[in-house]
């Protein structure tokens, strides 16, 4: 017979004992889970888990760093406050599951479906989430800089306020989702599709909007890659603070600051520019 002792990450108690013949550390947790064992806080880092059925378990503030759930079934299951550090979900079922706050750092989660999840406030920074099913979820909050969001599906999914700095969207479908002031700066959307994207207060600075499907439908801010304001009568983009003739004198010169002429990132600065005239025209007459 061989013992397996699940043990609290924090206290090295015994939380759940398991005995069979050629056990695995893979039986007895899907064993727990089975009967309803409270794995709360557990030490399963580095847990070869791969394909487990671990649907509706118990795992909230469990150590899972670097364990192998590629595959597994984890549909409703509760990992809030759950370390997932480099851990390897890949092709795993976490439909609904709640990922309140869960550090998954640099977890891989290409092609996980995460339909419906709630990450709100969770840590994904560097996280592979390409081709990820993140329809619906509640990404509240959520630390993404640096993730791998390409070809990842997140229809309807709720982005606001979310840190996206740096994230990579290459083909993504974020058809109808809530980007409210999300931090977008540097972020690479090209080839996304943004119809009916609610992108309202986001920060759009450096981000390539440039080939990205449906801009026309979706709810965008005045962006450019610079900040821009009205100062005292004045306008302000990057750092070049003009009165309206000034700028004119510049729009209708040759002269180059950093941005190419003749390139979708000029022209979105004069698109600004001229917002802006508009806006400071209208108010003086």
């Amino acid at each position: 017979m061989i013992k397996i002792e699940i043990k609290n990450r924090f206290t090295g108690s015994v939380i759940f004992t398991y005995e069979k013949e050629s056990a695995s550390i893979k039986d007895a947790v899907v064993h727990a889970c089975k009967e309803r064992a409270d794995l709360r806080d557990a030490d399963l880092r580095g847990a070869d888990l791969y394909g487990a059925n671990l649907r509706d378990a118990d795992l909230r503030g469990a150590d899972l760093r670097d364990a192998d759930l590629r595959g597994a079934n984890l549909y409703g299951a509760d990992l809030r406050g759950t370390d997932l550090r480099g851990t390897d979900l890949r092709g795993a079922y976490l439909r609904g599951a709640n990922l309140y706050g869960a550090d998954l750092r640099d977890a891989d989660l290409g092609g996980a479906n995460l339909y419906g999840a709630d990450l709100r406030g969770a840590d994904l920074y560097g996280a592979d989430l390409r081709d990820a099913d993140l329809g619906g979820a509640n990404l509240y909050g959520a630390d993404l800089r640096d993730a791998d969001l390409r070809g990842a599906d997140l229809r309807g999914a709720n982005l606001y306020g979310a840190d996206l700095r740096g994230a990579d969207l290459r083909g993504a479908n974020l058809y109808g989702a809530d980007l409210r002031d999300a931090d977008l700066r540097g972020a690479n959307l090209y080839g996304a599709d943004l119809r009916g994207a609610n992108l309202y207060g986001a920060d759009l600075r450096d981000a390539d909007l440039g080939g990205a499907k449906n801009k026309e439908q979706a709810y965008l801010p005045i962006y450019c890659k610079w900040a821009h304001s009205i100062i005292g009568g004045k306008i302000q983009i990057g750092c070049k603070e003009k009165t309206i003739e000034e700028w004119d004198l510049f729009f209708n010169s040759e002269e180059t600051y950093e941005t190419e002429r003749n390139t979708e990132d000029f022209k979105q600065i004069q698109a600004v520019y001229l917002a802006y005239k508009s806006y400071l025209t209208h108010l003086k007459s």
